[in-house]
């Protein structure tokens, strides 16, 4: 049985940053409802890459495991069905603008009332309270207020962003994170609350001691491109047949293991690179050094040298590396679920992995309002006269 097995969700959010907090829950076994608007469904169905009949290829993640209904949410009567499902739910997630669902009369106080036991993840931009609390926030710009994006990059350069949405996908996992504890504390006193997450403070709470280094010492983290300043060596390093090569070293016993490797032990008891701190405050030089050694080296050959001699290193993977991996292969990394559509397709596995209750994908993103008449009767017990009266009135 998975660890989630008989938790109710019923996830009202778009996007990225409300729906992987369901992604999660889905994963290890609840019962994800996916509310959508009628005619369009979440924007996610039309973002990302397609495959060459149009179809997109993001989707069936990020909604993998859930149940699809509609409900016209502007609606007095679609507000009416959410009431009555909020009366037999666990988790409530939304991740509209501040107010929304208070004008809808969906508001935690209004649905506590109905159900005391409910826990509402809350994820927005910049938190339910506070100056910034009306704005609108994407990602971009909250990862840029979070710290992130300042210190991302080159210092010749512009600051850039990662390759995906690291802070939509932080915040549905502190939404995730959230969630757990508050149904901890309510299996201990009954009671539901709100998790608010923010996607700015999802991101801060990632910065390390950034905050503090400022706050006690004036210092300023700055872009350092591939390098962290002060951790050497530990970068990415040129190889003879054109690739670049990870390696971290940056303790003293690692480090004199890579100089045997390197066939230059002296390194390790040079004064410049001896210690921690001192090969931080030569950090160019030694990247040089190693750098000089790496480039008459293939990728490969490096990273089995360095690993029989217990030295952290690794090749950059791109999507067909993962796939042909035996390590990730071994671990069932990823996964091949059966879409209806797609047919087989590969995406990342359940994670963490647990040893007695390991979740699973059950299945791919659904079909716009696949579950609709499903859910109705299951959990409203509603007939199929009532259904059809909501789907002419445009309600479902």
């Amino acid at each position: 049985m998975k660890p989630l097995a008989g938790i109710r969700v019923i996830e009202m959010g778009q996007l990225i940053a409300g729906p992987f907090c369901g992604q999660l829950l889905a994963d290890f076994g609840a019962d994800v409802v996916k509310v959508e608007p009628p005619k369009t469904g979440d924007a996610m169905r039309q973002w990302g890459r397609t495959d060459e009949e149009g179809r997109t290829l993001w989707w069936p993640v990020i909604a993998r495991g859930k149940r699809s209904i509609t409900l016209d949410l502007r609606k007095s009567e679609a507000q009416d069905i959410v009431r009555e499902i909020v009366a037999n739910v666990d988790i409530l997630i939304e991740n509209f603008r501040v107010g929304r669902m208070e004008a809808w009369g969906l508001g935690y106080e209004a649905l506590k009332a109905i159900n005391p036991r409910l826990i509402m993840v809350r994820v927005t931009g910049f938190g339910q309270t506070g100056p910034y609390a009306d704005r609108p926030g994407f990602a971009s710009v909250c990862e840029a207020m979070g710290g992130m994006r300042y210190i991302a990059g080159y210092p010749d350069r512009p600051p850039v962003r990662a390759g995906i949405s690291i802070g939509d996908t932080l915040a549905g996992q502190s939404g995730f994170q959230g969630a757990l504890l508050a149904l901890h504390h309510r299996d201990k006193t009954g009671e539901g609350q709100v998790v608010d997450a923010s996607i700015y403070e999802a991101v801060l709470s990632v910065m390390e001691s950034l905050i503090t280094e400022y706050d006690r010492g004036g210092y300023i983290r700055e872009r350092s491109g591939s390098f962290l300043p002060g951790i050497a060596p530990s970068n990415a390093y040129p190889t003879k047949d054109g690739n670049t090569v990870i390696i971290g070293a940056n303790q003293d016993s690692l480090f004199k293991r890579l100089c045997q490797v390197m066939g230059q032990p002296e390194l390790a008891t040079d004064p410049r690179f001896a210690s921690h701190q001192a090969r931080g405050a030569n950090q160019a030089e030694i990247d040089a050094i190693i750098g000089a050694w790496s480039v008459e080296h293939d990728a490969q050959e490096i990273v089995d040298r360095l690993s029989d001699a217990a030295v952290p290193a690794g090749l950059t993977y791109r999507a067909p590396d993962m796939l042909a991996d035996p390590h990730f292969a071994a671990r069932e990394s990823i996964t091949r679920v059966d879409d209806p559509e797609l047919g087989p397709i590969a995406m990342q596995n359940v994670f963490p992995k647990l040893s007695a209750t390991p979740g699973a994908v059950e299945s791919t993103g659904p079909k716009l309002g696949e579950h609709t008449d499903e859910v109705l009767r299951d959990w409203l017990n509603y007939d199929d006269a009532r259904i059809a009266a909501l789907r002419s009135g445009g309600i479902v």
